[in-house]
């Protein structure tokens, strides 16, 4: 019996991070199955170039970019907005194909509402000032999500339930705290000035709904969050927002997906394959 997919409107995700340990590929790919969406927009950070590896890319990853390019495929308006981790991407900014448009940022038009999105990473003082800095500590980071897997499948084995260090983190470091609040009120700040509704962001791995408030007016910001902690996205039907939580979604974990997690793809297969798909929508 075939699957009954889930009608969405509006979709944002952002900050997967294909080609790194902690994305979590499979519950992506599980999502993307359960849902129909209208528009989907990739908020930034999709593929991680900055730790791409011709040693890690198992076939999970890959069925996610092949899904997403079917989607295409079938006329599903995809936005890809570059984000700093696949940068490099910013050299194809205007590059159209069929339902596939890449940018930097993007207003999204909908029942007199204007919506300004873009990743966020044009805040990030360490990003614009010390780019090598902020590589660094992505690969801590990755390390760190590494180090939880380890944790939390011992965890389990104790009849005890996951946590998450990185969340921990965040949520005990003052800095990190900091940081969450500064950047979600310049953001803010911003689309407030510019007479924006609402203010899309992805970067901070941090999903939020919140109305900000200014001396010049108000803002409702939100943020997707990522698919290596949180697994969330943004969600938009008739005008509503709301904060998808794929750990909440009983739906989605009844869709089924076949992906054998040995695969590995190196470099030249990948972009090989990537080219072959890019050809196969050309002629579609």
């Amino acid at each position: 019996m075939k699957q009954r997919k889930r009608d969405v409107d509006v979709v944002v995700i952002s900050d997967i991070h294909l080609g790194t340990y902690g994305c979590h590929a499979k519950e992506l790919l599980i999502y993307l199955k359960s849902i129909r969406p209208k528009k989907i927009i990739l908020n930034g950070d999709i593929i991680d170039i900055w730790q791409f590896s011709k040693y890690y890319w198992p076939s999970s990853h890959m069925l996610v970019i092949k899904y997403l390019m079917g989607m295409i495929a079938k006329g599903v308006k995809v936005y890809y907005i570059t984000g700093n981790h696949d940068e490099l991407l910013r050299k194809f900014v205007g590059f159209k194909m069929g339902s596939l448009k890449i940018v930097n940022k993007m207003v999204l038009k909908q029942g007199g509402t204007k919506t300004w999105i873009f990743h966020g990473d044009v805040f990030d003082v360490t990003m614009q000032h010390a780019v090598w800095l902020t590589k660094l500590g992505s690969v801590g980071y990755d390390l760190l999500i590494l180090i939880n897997r380890f944790v939390n499948f011992i965890s389990l084995k104790l009849g005890k339930e996951k946590i998450s260090l990185s969340k921990k983190i965040k949520g005990t470091v003052k800095s990190a705290v900091k940081f969450i609040n500064s950047f979600e009120q310049i953001a803010a700040d911003i689309g407030i000035s510019n007479g924006y509704d609402y203010v899309i962001c992805g970067h901070i791995h941090h999903p939020e709904i919140r109305e900000i408030t200014n001396d010049h007016g108000s803002i409702v910001y939100m943020n997707s969050g990522d698919w290596v902690e949180n697994l969330t996205s943004l969600e938009c039907n008739r005008g509503q927002w709301s904060i998808y939580r794929y750990q909440d979604d009983d739906f989605a974990n009844k869709v089924q997906v076949t992906i054998n997690a040995s695969d590995k793809m190196n470099s030249r297969e990948l972009f090989a394959s990537l080219l072959n798909e890019f050809n196969q929508m050309k002629q579609a």
